[in-house]
């Protein structure tokens, strides 16, 4: 799998942002599942991989979508994903949605989370975006500082409506 990036860290790692594969998912799971917010709101690990797999063949068979990878020696140690979204507004503009900023707990602080925001932002940029957006758990305030100095500023308020699983 070709890399999209490589960034060298202040930490003196190297870190490849690249096209997730299937056999990433239970690495990025884990990623997903460590994480407080997510586990409240039923994101937790269990056996089944299936659901998430399902999920991941849909993403990877979207061009629309792109869900990358930190990968650092073989392991992945990041993630988010960016979505093109056309609309018209904006003047018919196409906003790139980025979801699922996770970096896995013991490679915080090296600045890859910045890295790999700062690629996707440049991304979205090569691919003529007009706007670059994101949502964030009311409860994440230490996110919400790192998103700011990256240059976001809360503009929206945003709803939500859970669906029944069934």
């Amino acid at each position: 799998m070709g890399a999209l990036a490589t960034i060298s860290l202040k930490s003196g790692w190297v870190v490849t942002l690249r096209r997730a594969c299937r056999s990433d998912v239970a690495e990025l799971v884990a990623l997903i599942t460590a994480d407080p917010v997510a586990q409240a709101r039923g994101d937790v690990p269990d056996q089944d991989l299936a659901p998430y797999l399902n999920a991941f063949d849909a993403i990877d068979g979207d061009p629309s979508e792109l869900l990358v990878t930190a990968d650092r020696n073989g392991a992945v140690v990041g993630t988010f994903q960016l979505s093109f979204l056309p609309g018209l507004a904006r003047r018919g503009a196409t906003r790139a949605q980025i979801e699922a900023v996770r970096v896995r707990a013991d490679h915080r602080g090296a600045g890859l989370g910045g890295a790999m925001l700062r690629w996707a932002i440049e991304d979205a940029q090569r691919r003529g975006c007009g706007l670059v957006q994101l949502t964030s758990d009311e409860s994440r305030v230490e996110a919400h500082r790192f998103y700011e100095r990256l240059g976001f500023v809360p503009t929206h308020i945003g709803y939500k409506l859970k669906l029944d699983d069934s």
